[in-house]
């Protein structure tokens, strides 16, 4: 196997994807990065940063395409492009739910139908899913980005049983709150005086801006993904979270009676229940 890999990581110009894009590429790897606009990112950081837009089929193919003319594989995708979400289920609107589920999920499904071909042929592989530790627990006014990060893992675990037997790997790393620009991405739901949310959703917006900027630097998640490249034999999730995300996620969840668990998150976001 080679040291070397030819990687490409989506949403590379910013947050999340620019540290793994980046720490990949020190360590030797030839890395292509997607942002929407590549000419108005600023890149000094070793990579080659190429157009995507995530929500367009012909982009995904368009990106393959220029990277193999390039190159002859792709050893590893992974797909990092997305945006957060917040607000309440009943205020959030149908067509930017709609928004968020063709980008951070059918986004990544269809530039995973673009590189499979590419990667049975050279009978080998591996994917990346970026989601995140709310896909393991729905979250109270980041309930459709919890759905669509839930959405993107369980379609992992499925996939990386159709693949398996072309030498393909697939995994989902699920980050915790790490200090990215992610909070300015994020689509709002709009904070209404007249709401019966206002105050409460006011409060949560004020914590999660707080947790992300309180957070640790995502380069964690760079030395994570390195460390799965290196393996053998690879498991379908991994978490690279504080102790406590980790704990409720992958323990406390399991363990706890249903009604102790949602007092639990209540708690920690400060609901009324």
């Amino acid at each position: 196997m080679k040291t070397s890999k030819v990687i490409l990581v989506t949403g590379a110009s910013s947050g999340i994807g620019r540290s793994i894009a980046t720490h990949l590429a020190s360590k030797g790897h030839k890395v292509y990065g997607t942002s929407r606009n590549p000419k108005n990112s600023v890149n000094t950081l070793g990579y080659t940063l190429l157009p995507f837009d995530a929500t367009k089929e012909e982009s995904a193919k368009a990106l393959v395409d220029a990277i193999l003319k390039e190159e002859s594989s792709i050893d590893v995708l992974i797909n990092n492009a997305g945006k957060g979400m917040t607000g309440a289920v009943e205020e959030t609107p149908l067509t930017e739910a709609r928004d968020l589920f063709e980008l951070n999920y059918f986004g990544a499904i269809g530039l995973i139908q673009e590189v499979l071909p590419c990667m049975r042929e050279q009978k080998s592989g591996l994917i990346v899913n970026i989601t995140s530790i709310a896909g393991y627990m729905g979250l109270p006014y980041r309930a459709h980005y919890s759905a669509v990060k839930s959405a993107l893992s369980m379609m992992t675990e499925g996939l990386r049983l159709e693949v398996k037997p072309f030498g393909i790997d697939v995994v989902n790393v699920a980050p915790g709150d790490f200090a990215t620009n992610i909070a300015a991405g994020r689509y709002h739901a709009p904070l209404r005086e007249e709401s019966a949310y206002y105050s409460i959703y006011k409060n949560q917006l004020e914590q999660f801006d707080g947790h992300v900027t309180k957070a640790a630097s995502p380069v964690a998640v760079a030395i994570a993904i390195e460390g799965i490249l290196e393996k053998q034999n690879t498991k379908p999730h991994y978490f690279v979270a504080s102790t406590l995300q980790k704990l409720s996620a992958q323990v406390l969840k399991k363990i706890l009676p249903q009604r102790w668990y949602e007092k639990m998150l209540a708690n920690h976001y400060k609901l009324p229940i």
